[in-house]
């Protein structure tokens, strides 16, 4: 694949898989409240996830899809912005990056899959308190490892350093605005900001659901930006190595 083509897809995948990752994050705030839904009692987050019905739940798995394609974005992304000469500071980054759709696909898993059978269980008219507490301890101990471990604090550090080192490497390129390494930045340590949560700090959650939004935007500024590069440009000339 030539670097014209490379430039393309990697672009194309910059542009659409953060507004669909958009679209879903603002559905899920519409439907389920969140991500504040996720602090609230264990049983008010399965009553509201059962209210949402299949509905839900499909929101829920194309975001766990959107997680899935971000590999292929860092991938092409990786491919897009080698030289030949290649760059351990962009092979880190895409290590960062794959390990960071891995994270975010393993912690939206459970909930197109398993959460609406633990929310069936728990509210279920016949149910015991000895299911509702069996269920509820399910839920609580998936929530903080897939969930808090996983998805979040793993998610949120890699997708960070990916983010900080394709902002700094496109930084450095002549002829891209300043603007897109800044921002790309500052969007990663908002995001960031996040694994402070546990930590007690309150604002940190608000933080980083602000920054995602803006980092989905700075994705799709990025993907534009290598749309329009011309074929002859200098700084994608040269044939990219493939990742191997």
């Amino acid at each position: 694949m030539n670097t014209l083509s490379l430039r393309r897809v990697a672009g194309l995948l910059l542009a659409i898989v953060p507004v669909l990752f958009t679209a879903c994050f603002t559905l899920l705030q519409m439907q389920f409240e969140y991500p504040d839904i996720l602090r609230q009692p264990t049983a008010d987050v399965l009553t509201k996830f059962q209210a949402g019905g299949a509905g839900l739940i499909a929101v829920w798995y194309v975001l766990t899809i959107t997680a899935v394609l971000f590999i292929p974005v860092v991938v092409f992304t990786h491919r897009a912005l080698a030289t030949d000469e290649g760059s351990p500071l962009l092979w880190l980054a895409t290590t960062f990056g794959v390990v960071a759709g891995l994270a975010q696909a393993l912690g939206f898993l459970r909930w197109p899959f398993l959460v609406p059978h633990l929310a069936q269980a728990y509210l279920a008219p016949g149910a015991s308190e000895a299911q509702r507490a069996a269920a509820a301890l399910v839920f609580e101990a998936f929530h903080r490892y897939a969930g808090m471990a996983i998805g979040e604090h793993l998610g949120y550090l890699a997708t960070s350093v990916w983010t900080v080192i394709i902002a700094l490497l496109l930084a450095r390129r002549p002829g891209v605005s300043r603007w897109l390494g800044v921002s790309g930045v500052a969007f990663a340590l908002g995001i960031a900001a996040g694994l402070l949560e546990p930590a007690g700090v309150e604002v940190a959650g608000a933080i980083n659901a602000i920054s995602y939004l803006a980092w989905a935007a700075w994705l799709v500024a990025v993907g534009v930006w290598l749309l329009t590069q011309r074929a002859e440009s200098p700084l994608l000339a040269r044939s990219a190595p493939a990742l191997a």
